[in-house]
C-alpha cells in the first residue's frame, strides 16, 4: 500500500475499514449491504467492489427482464449516497476526495465505488 494514504485502524486495514464503511452505507440507503466487499488503495486511488449486493426487490425485477430499471435504480442510490461515501473515506484515509465514480453489474452482482484522491502538495 502507497505511504501517501494513512493506515490506521482498530485491525490495522484501512482497506478493510472502507470496505465495511461502504457496505453499511450501502445497507443504510437499500435496507440491504453487500455480502462481500473488497477495497484496494493505490497512491491517489480508492476502489471499493461489493458483491451480491442486490436486495431481493432487485433481484425480483432482475428475473422479471427488469435489469435497466436496477441499474436505474441503482443509479439514484449511488447518487444520493455520493456525499456520505465520499465523506467516509475522506475521514479514514485522512485524504481530500477529488472525484467520486460508482457503478453496477447485474451479473454477476458487484457494485464499484470509485474515489480519485486530490494529490498531496507538491505533487501535482
Amino acid at each position: 500500500m502507497s505511504e501517501a494514504i494513512r493506515e490506521h485502524t482498530s485491525d490495522g486495514t484501512l482497506s478493510s475499514a472502507i470496505s465495511d464503511a461502504m457496505v453499511r452505507l450501502l445497507s443504510r440507503y437499500t435496507g440491504r449491504g453487500a455480502t462481500s466487499s473488497w477495497t484496494i488503495l493505490n497512491r491517489d486511488l480508492i476502489v471499493c467492489v461489493m458483491g451480491d449486493a442486490l436486495t431481493k426487490g432487485e433481484r425480483s425485477l432482475v428475473q422479471h427482464g427488469k435489469q435497466e430499471a436496477v441499474l436505474e435504480i441503482r443509479k439514484a442510490f449511488q447518487e444520493s449516497m455520493a456525499k456520505d461515501a465520499v465523506g467516509v473515506v475522506e475521514e479514514l484515509s485522512g485524504r481530500q476526495v477529488a472525484a467520486f465514480m460508482s457503478n453496477n453489474s447485474i451479473d454477476p452482482d458487484l457494485a464499484v465505488e470509485i474515489f480519485v484522491l486530490e494529490p498531496l502538495a507538491g505533487e501535482r
